[in-house]
């Protein structure tokens, strides 16, 4: 009996409770033969009620921000590339070091290089280095010390891909010399493909399904800038299928004897995809096309397919900025990241449905010209439990990156504790370099700033020679915490968001213009407001939300200033409850104290509390500086006061926290964190 057929006969498919999200083209909890066997490998033996994996975005993509020590180091990006197959993607940010490309079919020290645009580099053949990536694992991978790939003190991002069902696959193939067909894994719609020869220095091959309205008579070159060109010889006019795609005799993709390695990138829409491939046709316009996703993604490759242009690769790791300059990296040279002076421009926004194109530069929106994409999914479709992965809160330190969190920062509060002045500092990555202070109701502040998201595990940012600064730290989750960018109109309308259920509560401010904050939460309903940087009680007015509750996929504002005034850039930072994880919430406190349960099992980290049937303040804790039975350092949002020591107002629960006998009766609006 073949080994196939006798695993068949121990393991059979086992049907799980369908989940929320589920793989395309996969019947929703079920996990194929294959995938079971590949999971026990890797001691991960599918359970019922637990989703395979392989379904969400965070398990099978990684961009991972580095900086070089001269010697070795182990990279942990999350990402199991020991049990399956997966592509590594390095790229030198300040140096113009190549780009290095290895994965586990090939092998660890095993590199080829996508830039070959001429001198100073020709296309390669596949190379030995035993001191770029050493090493494989199901955390991420090892590296040696070459230059290409660790210089001292220098920065680095690694793109991972790993191997899954309608995302990704690596494909290694011999060459016959006639046209044929290669098997591949998708086991869905073939998006893009780059082949390379590894034995002689042949150009990349790219098919993408969009480049033209039949593309399987055209391709494009990864290692140069130039536009599409047809020929037969390349996939013999024959479209890739859900099992297999075909080449022709062209030596790049099909010659006698010669090995080749393909990487195949899946094309798929729905609410649960992870990757699409697609293009657009740009207008000249600083207003560009807008492309509808249905997600937000963190990665996106575009090329001109009909003129010369670069191979350009932006995410959100190294920034791209909503209304800021984006960072860019070309895949066909080996330039260092820009901005650079011809393109320190603001390119592309990403939003919640898809990104939007916010130049007239030809790289990415010549008039007529048809553009190609790649683009991936936010990581946002997996359910956190731990709220430390999160939420984090830290002092300042003198190592980089100066406040730690354990995780990638998108939204920052931070400052002083002491002595006043520069605390309520607010953050976020998609603006960036953007200050906001919550205690006034100033436009953001973009001058003399040193602020840095780039970094996979904190934030830095602050002047570090001040004491006693903090910085408390989200992360955009499912169902959690979300940001969302965007312009007035001057008229009511809806804003589309990521965070996957309805907002309980929302903090927005105008970006460009001095205009107060306002604030939404559910304990005081869509018809009432309070002001973050004041401490009037709630207030009626159908011109701040319009009266209207936002929903799992949108929120409304009206036709107030602080919210929705024309022209103007606005930030709308929107938090929910996550069962164990956050709670928002409303509570009565009269007389003796009052225990507030959040349904948590260790107490609460942070706890903030406002009044809202009368004037108050904005109240917030942590437990980093104490939250302890007895006095407990409290700051306010609404100034920029150093924190009060001198009182005990809430006290530890389990369940949540306990408001104390000592602070004032009243109707409060809370949101605390596990």
């Amino acid at each position: 009996m073949s080994q196939t057929r006798y695993l068949k006969s121990m393991i059979t498919p086992t049907l799980v409770e369908p989940t929320e999200n589920h793989e395309a083209g996969v019947a929703s909890g079920v996990w194929s033969v294959q995938d079971q066997l590949e999971a026990r490998r890797g001691s991960v033996w599918p359970e019922a009620g637990v989703p395979n994996p392989d379904q969400f975005i965070e398990n099978n993509f990684s961009t991972f921000l580095y900086e070089g020590n001269g010697s070795t180091q182990t990279i942990t990006t999350g990402i199991d590339s020991a049990n399956k197959s997966s592509l590594v993607w390095i790229k030198n940010r300040d140096a113009t070091d190549r780009h290095i490309l290895t994965d586990t079919v090939r092998g660890a020290t095993k590199i080829l290089h996508s830039d070959g645009n001429g001198a100073p580099h020709a296309p390669a053949a596949e190379a030995t280095d035993a001191d770029t990536i050493t090493a494989f694992s199901s955390t991420g991978f090892a590296l040696g010390d070459d230059v290409q790939v660790n210089t001292d003190a220098e920065s680095y991002v690694a793109w991972t891909f790993k191997k899954a069902p309608n995302f990704f696959d690596i494909v290694t193939y011999e060459g016959t010399g006639s046209a044929r067909t290669v098997a591949h894994s998708l086991g869905g719609t073939v998006g893009m493909m780059l082949i390379k020869n590894r034995d002689v220095g042949d150009n990349w091959a790219v098919y993408h399904r969009a480049n033209t309205a039949a593309p399987q008579t055209d391709y494009l070159i990864l290692n140069t800038n130039v536009a599409t060109a047809d020929s037969a010889d390349w996939w013999n006019d024959t479209a890739p299928t859900t099992s297999v795609f075909t080449v022709g005799t062209d030596h790049a993709v099909n010659a006698d004897g010669e090995s080749y390695v393909a990487y195949v990138f899946a094309h798929e829409t729905g609410s649960d995809s992870m990757i699409q491939c697609g293009s657009y046709t740009g207008n000249g316009n600083a207003t560009g096309p807008s492309i509808d996703l249905g997600w937000e993604p963190q990665w996106l490759l575009t090329k001109a397919s009909t003129r010369t242009s670069d191979w350009s690769i932006v995410d959100s790791m190294r920034g791209v900025v909503t209304g800021g300059v984006d960072q860019r990296i070309g895949a066909q040279n080996n330039d260092t990241e820009t901005p650079r002076a011809t393109h320190s421009v603001d390119m592309i926004d990403f939003n919640a449905e898809g990104f939007n194109v916010t130049n007239s530069a030809t790289i990415v929106n010549g008039n007529t010209e048809t553009y190609i994409y790649v683009a991936i999914r936010r990581p946002n479709m997996k359910t956190h439990t731990d709220a430390t992965e999160v939420f984090a809160v830290a002092p300042r330190t003198d190592t980089i990156p100066g406040f730690t969190s354990g995780f990638p920062v998108d939204f920052v509060i931070g400052g002083r504790t002491i002595n006043g002045g520069d605390i309520n500092q607010f953050n976020t990555r998609l603006i960036s370099d953007g200050i906001l202070n919550s205690q006034n109701n100033n436009a953001e502040n973009t001058s003399d700033q040193t602020v840095n998201f780039g970094h996979n595990d904190g934030f830095f940012n602050f002047d570090g020679a001040n004491a006693n600064q903090y910085c408390w730290m989200w992360k955009r989750a499912k169902s959690y915490f979300d940001v969302v960018a965007y312009t007035g109109t001057g008229s009511a309308k809806t804003e589309a968001h990521s965070l996957g259920v309805a907002p309980e509560m929302m903090w927005i401010k105008s970006r460009s213009n001095a205009v107060t904050w306002r604030v939404y939460h559910t304990g005081i309903g869509e018809t009432h407001s309070l002001f973050l940087d004041d401490v009037t009680a709630k207030s009626d007015d159908d011109t701040i939300f319009n009266d209207t509750a936002p929903t799992s996929s949108v929120f409304t504002v009206g036709a107030d200033n602080s919210v929705n005034n024309s022209g103007y850039t606005y930030v709308a930072f929107l938090f929910a409850t996550l069962a164990g994880v956050s709670k928002v919430g409303s509570v009565t406190h009269s007389g003796s104290s009052t225990d507030v349960d959040c349904g948590f099992s260790a107490g609460a980290r942070f706890v903030f509390l406002r009044r809202h049937d009368d004037e108050g303040d904005w109240y917030f804790w942590d437990s980093v500086r104490g939250i302890v039975s007895g006095n407990d350092p409290y700051l306010l949002f609404n100034t920029n006061a150093a924190q009060v020591t001198n009182t005990d107002y809430i006290d530890p629960l389990a369940s949540g926290f306990q408001i104390s006998g000592d602070f004032t009766d009243g109707d409060y609006i809370f949101y605390a964190i596990a």
